[in-house]
């Protein structure tokens, strides 16, 4: 088993040095952009219906409702 660990160990050392290059100089592109944009879309467009609907919970919490006045014992 120390001998499995050790063969892995040695296979992905050089490969450290990969993953730690950076590949971005150039900076972001167009498609990461629309990328990017399409996701703030989504979440703008479930961020509204939200509100709305946490503005109509308010709105009924605040106002009394006819049936509860008549409850009274």
């Amino acid at each position: 088993m120390k001998t499995l660990h050790l063969t892995i160990a040695a296979l992905l050392a050089p490969s450290a040095q990969a993953f730690a290059a950076s590949g971005a100089t150039e900076g972001s592109g167009l498609l990461t952009w629309l990328f990017l944009g399409f996701f703030a879309l989504i979440i703008v467009a479930q961020f509204v219906p939200g509100l709305l609907v946490i503005g109509s919970v308010i709105k009924g919490l605040a106002t009394s409702s006819p049936a509860a006045k008549h409850v009274s014992h």
